[in-house]
């Protein structure tokens, strides 16, 4: 591992990735081929990632768990939660009486995107590229007091969480260096931390439904542009799948949301660290 630094405007630089950012065309295709084998069952995806685990090194595997499960299941959850929080800000209550308004991962976890997606994607791309999800937080639009405006605030507040916990791992691990702290587990969990938040970040800004991007933009729309974008949301991850595999959302998303997210987390900590 190298460490990046603030000149660069970014703070981590794993192997296996491609100028300092992760290699999504080769995670999406990992992940697109387990869909077209799997048919979206379960099942499946739980065999194929059993043969990737008995294809490994267990030594391997139980660093990179212990190493990442918390970074990664904290990125995740406080995502969700924090549409949880943000709908019963503005009116809707659902997400708290289904007991969702915790950061108790049990309470956000899904078996394929919590767990089997990423064990898999970490295998298939040798550790060049983890991303999963956690189960979505109900939210009711018509509850909401305004439900086009307020809908993109809910959506908005997911992003805006991985932000401050980007901002707080990368805190961390700057204030391990400024100590002379160079434990390499906690290093290296900062690191996770913070790429995880940012790369989670810069995907769901995307604008297109039914990543958060997509309900921000449908916020802002006139109504009937709005209608439009909604019809497109059934279509959605294929069209974002194709983008990735043609490379278009890496280059001209991707790249330059994560590096400007990497030069603001710069601008706000470069007081504190100099």
């Amino acid at each position: 591992m190298q460490f990046g630094c603030f000149t660069q405007a970014r703070l981590f630089q794993p192997s296996g990735t491609k100028n300092g950012r992760p290699n999504l065309k080769q995670a999406m295709r990992a992940t697109s081929a387990v869909h077209r084998r799997c048919g979206g069952r379960a099942a499946c995806f739980l065999y194929i990632c059993l043969r990737q685990f008995f294809a490994v090194d267990i030594n391997q595997l139980i660093q990179v768990i212990a190493v990442g499960a918390l970074p990664v299941l904290f990125a995740i959850t406080v995502h969700e939660a924090a549409h949880g929080y943000a709908a019963r800000h503005f009116g809707d209550h659902t997400a708290a009486m289904m007991g969702r308004l915790t950061l108790n991962p049990l309470k956000h976890i899904d078996l394929f995107g919590t767990v089997l997606m990423p064990l898999l994607l970490y295998f298939a791309t040798s550790g060049a590229f983890v991303f999963g999800y956690a189960r979505p937080v109900p939210v009711i639009a018509r509850n909401l007091r305004n439900p086009k405006t307020d809908m993109a605030w809910v959506a908005l507040a997911g992003p805006a969480s991985n932000f401050v916990m980007a901002l707080l791992w990368a805190a961390m691990l700057l204030g391990l260096r400024a100590g002379n702290v160079m434990e390499p587990f906690l290093v290296l969990m900062a690191q996770i931390g913070m790429t995880t938040n940012v790369a989670l970040l810069a995907l769901n800004l995307f604008p297109l439904p039914p990543l958060d991007g997509g309900r921000v933009l449908a916020g802002t729309l006139p109504p009937q542009a709005a209608l439009t974008l909604a019809r497109v949301e059934p279509f959605g991850f294929f069209i974002v799948m194709g983008l990735i595999l043609m490379d278009v959302l890496d280059w001209l998303w991707m790249r330059p949301i994560m590096g400007a997210t990497y030069w603001l987390i710069e601008m706000l900590l470069s007081p504190f660290f100099r």
